[in-house]
């Protein structure tokens, strides 16, 4: 080999080993720490950079991205005396790297001790219960210690977060039979609030029932009332129109007896004391007829014979002309209307112990006479 080219040789290679170790390509989000002479220097920013040769390296890689750090989990004991086994998340950011390469060795365990002992702080100020329901008030308490202690090394702690608190086995089962208590006493809350509500329902619906019903039968009562009062109006204006006599009243009468014995529901029934009157006016209506041709009835002994020639009768009532022929005697009709009469009653009599006695067999018979 010519002697001249090695010496070019080394030359090159020492100007490609200078080049190198003067260029530093720096990523983003990535910030180098250089020292000179083992001292600090100054932090190359990302993109392209230069260094003096063996004089200055690299010492401190840190990344300026916000990082999560999960913490193992840790036991603290409660205000109650209580062993409880919580884990943090932390997220954190490096602002100063400078600081955090040289204001601290390992800002990652710092902040780790530093957490763990503000827990123990903040959880010993607190029972279990309030320490299961104060997540927010613990992150809150938690960044403010930590962020404090955190910005002289070059790091900002954005948010600390409770990851699990783990009570003892103990007091869990504890718990889960305190809250399956709670539970069915709320099922049977909530199961009488809605038998309560539907008795209460209820009760309203049958009482609007029972007004609805009742106003019904108000209705129905003043309008068949009403009807009553109408066709009785009707009646006595036709027979005070028509000028009806006395004597045909009194046989209406007697043909209403019967239906006096219809009822289910009767045990005993009474014949009317103006019986005897209305079978008295129908008889007067077939009494004697002297002006007419009549012979004159026979009257029973013991009783004042009426005088034929009379216009009026002993009850002091014009007598009516019938119109019967001269052969009808009168004592004959009036005897024929009074066994009628008693025949109806004897009628009414027999259907009212019939039917006592096919509501009520073996009980004793009343009859009203």
């Amino acid at each position: 080999m010519d002697p001249v080219v090695i010496p070019i040789l080394v030359a090159a290679i020492v100007v490609v080993f200078l080049v190198a170790a003067t260029v530093r390509i720096v990523p983003q989000a990535r910030r180098y720490n250089i020292e000179r002479f083992g001292r600090y220097r100054r932090t190359l920013q990302p993109g392209l950079n230069f260094v003096v040769p063996v004089a200055d390296r690299v010492n401190t890689k840190l990344d300026v991205r916000e990082q999560v750090y999960s913490s193992a989990p840790k036991p603290v004991i409660t205000e109650d005396n209580l062993v409880v086994n919580i884990d943090t998340v932390l997220y954190y950011q490096i602002t100063d790297p400078r600081a955090a390469a040289y204001e601290v060795a390992d800002y990652l365990q710092a902040i780790d001790q530093l957490t763990v002992t503000t827990l123990r702080n903040v959880i010993g100020s607190m029972d279990l219960e309030e320490t299961l329901t104060s997540r927010e008030e613990i992150n809150a308490r938690l960044r403010a210690v930590l962020d404090d202690a955190t910005g002289r090394w070059g790091i900002r702690v954005n948010r600390v977060e409770i990851k699990e608190i783990d009570p003892p086995n103990t007091i869990k089962e504890a718990m889960e039979k305190q809250m399956r208590a709670e539970r069915d006493k709320r099922a049977a809350i909530l199961h009488a609030e809605g038998e309560r509500q539907a008795k209460i329902l209820t009760a309203e619906g049958t009482k609007q029932k029972d007004i609805l019903e009742a106003q019904g039968t108000q209705q129905a009562m003043i309008l068949r009332a009403d009807g009553e009062a109408k066709a009785v109006e009707r009646v006595f204006q036709a027979v005070h129109r028509n000028n009806a006599d006395p004597k045909i009243l009194a046989y209406k009468y007697l043909e209403t007896l019967p239906h006096l014995a219809k009822s289910d529901n009767n045990t005993f029934w009474v014949i009317p004391g103006e019986l005897t009157e209305a079978v008295r006016a129908v008889t007067h209506a077939f009494g004697d007829q002297s002006t007419t041709g009549l012979p004159a009835a026979t009257q029973p002994e013991g009783e004042t014979t009426r005088d034929t020639g009379s216009a009026t009768d002993e009850a002091g009532a014009p007598e009516l002309e019938t119109g019967l022929p001269p052969s009808l005697d009168a004592a004959a009709a009036a005897d024929e209307v009074a066994k009628q009469a008693a025949e109806v009653v004897s009628d009414a009599k027999a259907e009212a112990e019939a039917a006592r006695a096919s509501q009520a067999p073996g009980r004793g018979q009343t009859s009203g006479g």
